[in-house]
């Protein structure tokens, strides 16, 4: 599937495989469709709390 570039930016970033593993867990443990996905939403999710926190 093509990623439509009028909403979406694709971006190469490199994670320590540490990292990878925890994402990778995080990934099937909620049963996301696939890396990108988990990745997204831990991003998300990473951010509201950010800005809940600075409410």
């Amino acid at each position: 599937m093509a990623v439509d570039k009028t909403k979406n930016t694709q971006i190469l970033v490199t994670f320590p495989n540490e990292l990878v593993e925890k994402i990778e867990r995080y990934w099937h443990e909620n049963k996301l469709k696939n890396r990108n996905e988990a990745i997204r939403e831990l991003v998300s999710f990473a951010l509201e709390q950010k800005e809940n926190y600075k409410a």
